[in-house]
């Protein structure tokens, strides 16, 4: 059997596709994956020093990558940076909207600012990009916004400030989207990550014994990867899933199928 390309089947090849937060984690794993997959990638993160470094790293292996510094919680950066992208790579075809911030703190204690730096990055930054970035795919017939959001969008995060509340507003303005700008050919569906390792996380991955007891509440039995996330916001960016639409892909190892496993049922299960 002839071996298919991995651009080839995805239809990503020479498609202008961006990355917001892709300065490092899931957002550097995503640009990785879609240079690979023959993509023209224009990389987007407030760190402008890393994710210049992880652009001229796809450059060094041969793709079309260009990394740009960008407030996404600032409307007047994210056009700017739009205006950017279209000059050097062309108009866009895919959008990631994965920038993200959590300000730690319970509801009673969390200060206001912190709660509105944390909607302003993630849930009006993504509106910000997928107004910049599908204004371009409309103009040329369509393309695709896949928004990550969490699984703390499904269950509350607790003491992490308005992560929880950012991170389902991202699930109805995916939908938003999805209806009211399907007629102009643009898709708009969201990945939900569970546990996944990543620089921010990393710390506590460090304590003896605390992998293990995480990865024993997932039904696969391990931790997530960045590339994980990748490979399904890949798909849904691509052709592939051409009729996919106002969709949510939960990418968590089986954990959210976990809770009556986690309740004590003597000779039944191991839970303690």
């Amino acid at each position: 059997m002839t071996q298919v390309h991995k651009s080839s089947w995805l239809g990503l090849d020479r498609k202008v596709c961006v990355v917001t937060g892709a300065a490092s984690g899931i957002g550097a794993a995503i640009a990785r994956s879609l240079a690979e997959a023959g993509a023209k990638v224009a990389l987007l993160d407030r760190d402008a020093e890393g994710c210049r470094g992880v652009a001229e790293g796809l450059v060094a292996a041969g793709a079309e990558a260009v990394g740009l510094g960008c407030d996404t919680s600032s409307a007047e950066a994210v056009a700017m940076a739009a205006a950017a992208v279209a000059e050097s790579l062309g108009p866009c075809d895919v959008l990631i909207n994965n920038a993200g911030v959590l300000s730690a703190g319970g509801l009673d204690a969390v200060s206001l600012e912190d709660w509105n730096r944390v909607l302003a990055v993630n849930l009006t930054g993504y509106l910000l990009c997928a107004r910049s970035f599908a204004a371009q795919m409309a103009e040329q017939g369509g393309g695709s916004v896949v928004h990550v959001a969490s699984i703390a969008a499904h269950f509350p995060q607790t003491r992490s400030g308005a992560y929880s509340a950012s991170k389902a507003g991202v699930l109805l303005l995916s939908r938003q989207m999805a209806v009211e700008w399907g007629e102009r050919g643009v898709r708009s569906n969201v990945v939900c990550p569970g546990m996944i390792r990543t620089p921010l996380s990393a710390r506590f991955y460090e304590e003896p014994g605390f992998e293990q007891k995480r990865a024993a509440v997932t039904a696969s039995r391990r931790i997530g990867e960045p590339q994980d996330i990748a490979d399904a916001a890949l798909y849904l960016a691509s052709p592939r899933a051409a009729y996919i639409n106002g969709a949510e892909l939960v990418v968590d190892g089986g954990m959210s199928s976990m809770l009556m496993d986690m309740v004590p049922r003597p000779g039944y299960n191991q839970t303690a």
